[in-house]
């Protein structure tokens, strides 16, 4: 079973996103922030992440940054899920090494496209 690490502030979308994957079985997991995150990360290296843009603590951006930088970093998919639609958000992301960028709100079936389309499903 492939193993999905949620990272967003909100618990809400922590729990729609666990409440989807759950039903593509998926194992997932979650954190509400990018440092808590990158501890998770570091202890137990996920397939892929759906990964918020704005959070306390550590953003999104950064936490992608560090994540590549890790042992085994570049090897999670990562799926960045925010309100952001600025082409130049997108555009920093996916030269960050996101995979694939999604807007929220969202559902299975986006979810299931997106990673149909990075080879999870």
């Amino acid at each position: 079973m492939k193993q999905i690490l949620v990272v967003d502030d909100s618990a809400v979308i922590r729990k729609i996103a666990r409440r989807i994957l759950d039903g593509m079985r998926f194992e997932t997991s979650e954190a509400e922030d990018g440092a808590k995150a990158l501890a998770a990360c570091a202890f137990l290296m996920p397939d892929a992440i759906l990964l918020d843009w704005n959070m306390p603590v550590m953003d999104g951006f950064e936490f992608l940054r560090q994540l590549r930088k890790l042992p085994g970093g570049t090897r999670p998919k990562v799926v960045f899920c925010t309100t952001e639609n600025d082409i130049t958000h997108i555009a920093r992301a996916m030269h960050a090494g996101a995979d694939e960028y999604i807007m929220k709100p969202f559902d299975k079936q986006i979810l299931q496209s997106k990673f149909e389309e990075i080879g999870l499903v």
